[in-house]
């Protein structure tokens, strides 16, 4: 199980804490309105009012032993820059920060972002590539229990062949292709022998509950 935070829960913030939680993480969800903090309570492991531009408040949530922190906060640039230095000075090792324009992401990175999310048009590009570019992947018809899903490979994965891995025997999962990312390449359905390594992508099929197995190993 990863531990995840989310500061700001405005439209974007609330569904990505949403999203997280119900995907089986301990998530975190912070904002300064109590209205928002009451809404997203339901859908998380925590949820706390407070003021993420306070640096020693911050301190107090121990940030830097989560898996990562989504910054999503307003149209108020200036507080987005300033929880960001104050994660990075804190020692938060994944910072993804939600971007208003290209100035606004690249002074974020700056301040320690490690990844930009500009919302609008990342989903845009999506449906663009869908409609030019449709992967057969999306029209499996799937049972509410069943999930397709990209992963990276666990630790114990990484140097071990599929054949040793024996997925299908130890989690009722399918390694249906693999995303090899150096050098880039796609592999449908990949043979017994092939070799994972840490900068491949699995792509796999499985019941939800044995997703959330594997999701869970580090």
């Amino acid at each position: 199980m990863k531990r995840f935070a989310v500061i700001g829960l405005g439209n974007f913030g609330f569904h990505a804490a949403k999203a997280l939680f119900e995907d089986g993480n301990e998530v975190i969800a912070i904002d300064t309105d109590k209205t928002r903090v009451q809404a997203i309570d339901p859908y998380c492991t925590e949820a706390v009012v407070l003021d993420s531009t306070d640096k020693e408040a911050l301190k107090t949530l121990g940030l830097e032993n989560m898996d990562g922190v989504i910054v999503s906060t307003g149209t108020k640039i200036s507080t987005s820059i300033l929880i960001c230095l104050y994660l990075q000075e804190i020692g938060v090792k994944k910072i993804l920060a939600k971007a208003l324009d290209d100035d606004h992401g690249k002074i974020l990175k700056r301040v320690g972002a490690t990844e930009i999310i500009h919302p609008e048009r990342d989903m845009a590009l999506r449906i663009s590539s869908s409609l030019s570019r449709p992967n057969i992947l999306d029209f499996i018809p799937l049972s509410d229990e069943f999930e397709l899903v990209q992963v990276g490979p666990p630790r114990e994965f990484i140097g071990k062949n599929l054949k040793d891995l024996n997925l299908r025997a130890k989690y009722n999962v399918h390694i249906i292709a693999i995303k090899e990312l150096v050098p880039e390449n796609f592999v449908l359905v990949p043979p017994a022998s092939f070799l994972i390594k840490d900068s491949d992508i699995l792509i796999i099929l499985g019941k939800s509950q044995d997703i959330r197995r594997i999701k869970a190993l580090k």
